[in-house]
């Protein structure tokens, strides 16, 4: 089966000693079954400063969040071919890692490099900014969760139907034959074999903060 590594959300500034979280799937449909999948070394979630940008927006949207608990990076300073996706446990003080896909328009050339975030409609960007997770339904990418944008940079997330799901082109396999992963139409983009934990791990009134230092 596969195996993944936690590690210590040192970061973050909590003390906390990583331990094996086993991840069960939700039964919604259409979600994508578990996958047998390659060890990883989970590197730290990035900049200091990008991880206290994320804590100040908590602080800032608490009162419109359901839970705490946990909160989810998208570190946009890095290339695609990295783990840059992070879901912080802060109640012990872990995180894991996944690949994910950032919007064409935010890189037309596709270099693998986010360029840009844009809240315009039709620009198929990703948006920076401070999002909260609702709830789950079935669209043309299968089970998807829907995000409402609660910042000015990112408050056409709905409109613009900006949300998590899982596609092929954020599969590994697509950094092994091109070096990167494809790009979404601005969505938050994962691994079909990483999507159930993922929706499971940022349940309905959680935070996911996209940004780049």
């Amino acid at each position: 089966m596969k195996r993944r590594n936690f590690i210590t959300a040192g970061l973050l500034g909590i003390t906390g000693v990583a331990y094996g979280l086993s991840a069960r799937t939700q039964a919604a449909s259409r979600i994508a079954p578990s996958l047998p999948a390659r060890p990883k070394t989970i590197t730290p979630a990035g900049p200091t400063a990008l991880i206290e940008r994320a804590k100040a927006a908590m602080a800032v949207h608490e009162s419109s969040l359901l839970h705490t608990d946990r909160i989810g990076i998208a570190d946009y300073s890095l290339h695609s071919a990295k783990e840059r996706f992070h879901i912080v446990d802060l109640a012990n003080g872990t995180s894991q890692s996944f690949l994910v896909a950032h919007g064409k328009g935010s890189d037309l050339r596709h270099t693998g490099w986010l360029q840009e975030f844009s809240n315009v409609p039709g620009s198929e960007a990703s948006s920076g900014g401070s999002y909260i997770t609702s709830e789950t339904y079935v669209g043309k990418h299968g089970t998807s969760r829907r995000l409402k944008g609660l910042d000015p940079s990112n408050n056409l997330a709905e409109p613009r139907a900006i949300v998590i799901h899982g596609a092929w082109y954020a599969e590994p396999e697509m950094i092994e034959s091109h070096g990167k992963l494809g790009r979404s139409q601005g969505c938050f983009a994962f691994s079909e074999s990483d999507l159930a934990i993922i929706l499971e791990r940022l349940g309905p009134g959680r935070l996911l903060y996209a940004d780049k230092v």
